[in-house]
């Protein structure tokens, strides 16, 4: 039975309505999915779809650094609430984006930083996001890594050096529908084949990139949409299988076992491969 979980989705949102997407989802094989929280009514919201649907469905918490503007003096004790839920797996979506500084960098610096501070105390994995940041960003990383549990690079869009160094601090790399745009995405396609297999996740980020220049399949799904979603996972690991010449069962099992490694959703079935 095929198996797959997309770590990073953007639901609910009107592009993507939520009963449609999951059946086509699972028609696909995707059959978890890890909800993507970028303030603290999007955390909370993510989670409600949780509730509704336990056991495939679970989320995030945290301030995606264009939102960081928004982090008040109770926002750490709120997220930390919303933390101990058991469907709640990770710290984020956190970093620092320095590309349209929709906060200011000072600001997001300091955010980060208090949320790297509480995944530490709960021992929960950081969901991480950067762009035009890199240098600041592993920085603040290497100051907390010793007292962080784990992580995953969401949407890596970076280059060999930048993987590496990733990789140096024992996180794990989220690959995107990026990797299937030739024209952009270059340095991700060269940087790939050094991705060790214990190393990577998948992810849509859906609504956004959808995957080109790949086939993608027919959905026999009312409404069409015209985003990318979570069913298109596999279409994702099938080019990053031939970038890691890889067999997709090989890629499948390895993405399969790092997400629950990292995250240890509780799943309703055998959680220990493949089946």
């Amino acid at each position: 039975m095929s198996r797959w979980f997309d770590i990073g989705v953007n639901l609910p949102d009107k592009r993507l309505p939520t009963e449609p997407v999951l059946m086509a989802a699972e028609k696909a094989g995707v059959t978890a999915m890890l909800l993507t929280g970028t303030c603290l009514a999007q955390s909370e919201i993510a989670f409600l779809e949780t509730q509704r649907h336990r056991g495939k469905l679970f989320s995030t918490a945290g301030f995606h650094p264009h939102n960081a503007k928004e982090w008040g003096l109770n926002s750490a004790q709120e997220l930390k609430t919303l933390l101990t839920n058991s469907e709640v797996l990770a710290v984020g979506e956190c970093g620092l984006d320095f590309n349209r500084n929709f906060s200011e960098p000072d600001i997001q610096l300091s955010v980060f930083e208090q949320q790297l501070e509480l995944a530490a105390e709960l021992q929960l994995p950081v969901f991480l996001h950067e762009r035009d940041a890199f240098e600041q960003q592993l920085g603040l990383l290497k100051k907390y890594r010793r007292h962080l549990v784990g992580g995953v690079v969401h949407c890596f869009t970076g280059d060999l050096a930048q993987m590496q160094a990733y990789l140096e601090l024992d996180l794990y790399i989220g690959v995107t529908g990026w990797v299937c745009d030739d024209k952009r995405a270059s340095e991700l396609q060269n940087a790939i084949p050094d991705l060790p297999l214990e190393r990577v996740m998948l992810e849509t980020d859906a609504p956004y990139l959808k995957p080109k220049n790949i086939k993608l399949p027919e959905l026999d799904q009312k409404p069409k949409l015209k985003s990318n979603q979570p069913a298109y996972l596999p279409q994702i690991a099938a080019r990053v299988a031939e970038l890691m010449s890889v067999e997709m069962s090989v890629l499948q099992e390895a993405a399969w076992r790092n997400t629950l490694t990292l995250f240890k959703p509780n799943l309703p079935s055998v959680t220990d491969g493949i089946n």
